[in-house]
């Protein structure tokens, strides 16, 4: 349990994991222990005092509560409820915004959403994971692409947010699968998105596909540069990516067997979509000063000064400077 910051919006989360405990399937890639960091589920009165610790800590209203790292409303109905209930002081007087939680597509209905609703839940996010059939099946998700459209439609239906979360590189998925995912997802016009390039952990069937060699997941540099063309596209539609690469953790990394894990990958990302631009306007050779707002001078001149050293080997020099006009990925190209 702890606080993580929202991508795209100046508020953070305090989340409050979850374990296995209710979830129907052991998913190829999935080993909660590592994902959550934690092997117990947490009390309602555990609950309680992590929201009230994090509360003397962050401004009023200025965060929302999370309940992560299993299958939310599949847990025992009581127990769901109870954590529920743990929250509504804190919702209530105002400490937090709100409300949200993750679970899977095939377990939510229509008396689920209404206890959701009756407690002031504002976001649920599906882990959709592949719009492939083939690709959930191989990995045991145990739903299917369609059950991850009604749901979406229901939760819109009920007036939440809805976030929509997808894994990239899952075995027997391609480049091709990954990016028409990418569209259905879109098509489905969710709210918010996470991307999460697969990372192979131990203990989990993903992890022995890796190690008997049945399973090769994607190169870096190339489920990289495909998490790029995603995040211009869920932009593009007017979606907010709230996290792109799983979470750092000194956990993760003990228990990782290979896979597409950095602790900056939204950065790299970031930093491709910043190469991408300059590449337009830079056609020759010489010095050039890159325009780019303050807090993203770093992922204009790429993780570790990539950027520059891509440039630098065609034979133009360039330095990225602040320039408060501009926002986001804006940039201005001056030759000297």
């Amino acid at each position: 349990m702890g606080t993580q910051k929202m991508q795209g919006k100046r508020h953070s989360n305090i989340a409050i994991f979850i374990p296995h405990m209710g979830c129907p399937n052991a998913c190829s890639f999935c080993n909660q222990r590592v994902i959550s960091s934690t092997v117990s589920a947490p009390s309602a009165e555990e609950v309680g005092r992590t929201l009230e610790a994090a509360c003397e800590v962050l401004p009023d209203g200025d965060s929302e509560i999370a309940f992560f790292g299993g299958s939310f409303t599949a847990v025992d109905r009581n127990y769901m409820v109870s954590l529920l209930e743990a929250a509504q002081p804190f919702l209530k007087s105002g400490k937090v915004r709100g409300i949200r939680c993750s679970t899977r597509p095939d377990c939510i209905d229509g008396e689920v959403l209404e206890i959701l609703k009756s407690y002031g839940t504002s976001a649920v996010e599906l882990g959709a994971q592949s719009m492939d059939d083939g690709v959930l099946a191989a990995n045991n998700r145990g739903h299917t692409a369609a059950q991850v459209a009604e749901a979406s439609a229901m939760i819109k239906e009920y007036g939440f947010e809805l976030g929509l979360q997808m894994m990239i590189g899952l075995y027997r998925s391609t480049s091709e699968k990954d990016m028409e995912t990418a569209k259905r997802l879109i098509a489905l016009a969710p709210d918010t998105a996470r991307l999460y390039p697969a990372v192979i952990l131990k203990n989990t069937r993903l992890g022995e596909l890796f190690q008997s060699g049945e399973y090769v997941p994607y190169r870096f540099d190339t489920a990289a540069e495909l998490c790029a063309d995603m995040l211009e596209m869920f932009e593009a539609a007017g979606i907010r990516v709230i996290k792109l690469g799983l979470h750092a953790s000194e956990t993760t990394e003990a228990d990782m067997l290979g896979g597409l894990y950095h602790p900056a990958f939204r950065e790299i990302v970031e930093g491709i979509l910043f190469r991408r631009e300059m590449e337009k306007r830079i056609k020759e050779k010489g010095s050039y000063r890159v325009y780019a707002a303050p807090n993203a001078v770093s992922k204009a001149a790429g993780q570790r000064k990539c950027n520059i050293l891509y440039f630098a080997e065609m034979g133009a020099g360039i330095k990225i400077c602040p320039d408060e006009s501009l926002q986001n990925r804006e940039i201005i190209v001056k030759k000297e």
